[in-house]
């Protein structure tokens, strides 16, 4: 249990760095930075619009994990690691909508 726990804290530090790296500067773990957003199940702060939580589990449930994350403006986003197969995000099919309506804005795409 307590290598679980080490490898899911490793990880959330892992994606904080990422975040970092695609500069979100500020970001935090939840676990550090906001004790009412740890309870809310979003693991890191400060990466406007995005909520992001991290699971590193062999099996989860994608949909409870989303609907445990608040509702409101931001992006909820999972990120689901699993041993020797890699890491993969998921949201719901509103907010990518969202994401894909938005980039069209920006004539990105």
């Amino acid at each position: 249990m307590k290598n679980n726990r080490t490898a899911g804290h490793t990880f959330e530090r892992t994606i904080r760095q990422w975040f970092i790296s695609m500069g979100w500067k500020d970001c935090q773990t939840s676990r550090y930075a906001s004790r009412e957003m740890d309870d809310k199940c979003v693991d890191l702060v400060n990466t406007e619009p995005f909520y992001a939580q991290m699971k590193y589990t062999q099996t989860i449930n994608i949909h409870t994990e989303l609907d445990k994350m608040p509702k409101d403006h931001h992006i909820n986003l999972v990120f689901h690691k699993r041993k020797n197969k890699g890491t993969i995000v998921a949201m719901t099919l509103e907010d990518f909508e969202g994401m894909i309506q938005l980039i069209r804005n920006e004539n990105i795409l």
